[in-house]
């Protein structure tokens, strides 16, 4: 774990944060149950999206992010996979590993938006606990 990586370091997120982030592992876990591994990652998308939909849970797919550079706000064309209750982001995979790269996107992502909590899901695992990174900005 890198200085600037803090994965499952949760000291000081709000038991709100803390709970919905229970409830995207829960609804990841069913729908992985559900389709198993070695779909596209479009594909989980859709589904854990409709899963949270039916827990009651505002979520916004591909949602978008603008980027700020030297006063502008730029469309460099940035979304994020799932923005569940505003708060909490998303980022999906069906990889065969996660990458440093994808936990550097996802806290680059959590700075962007000043958001705190951020959880990278990577379907294409065995055990979809083995695929879930959490990751605090």
């Amino acid at each position: 774990m890198t200085g600037t990586e803090r994965e499952l370091s949760i000291v000081g997120l709000s038991d709100y944060l803390n709970e919905l982030s229970r409830v995207v592992v829960d609804s990841a876990l069913l729908v992985h149950r559900e389709l198993g591994p070695g779909l596209l990652e479009s594909v989980y998308e859709a589904c854990l999206c409709e899963e949270l939909r039916s827990r009651n849970l505002r979520v916004e797919r591909q949602a978008k992010l603008p980027i700020h550079y030297r006063g502008k706000e730029l469309d460099a064309d940035l979304r994020l996979d799932l923005l569940v209750e505003d708060q909490l982001i998303l980022e999906l995979k069906s990889v065969d590993a996660i990458l440093p790269l994808h936990k550097a996107q996802l806290l680059t992502y959590l700075k962007l938006t000043q958001r705190r909590l951020g959880l990278l899901i990577n379907f294409n695992v065995p055990l979809i606990k083995d695929g879930i990174h959490r990751l605090a900005n």
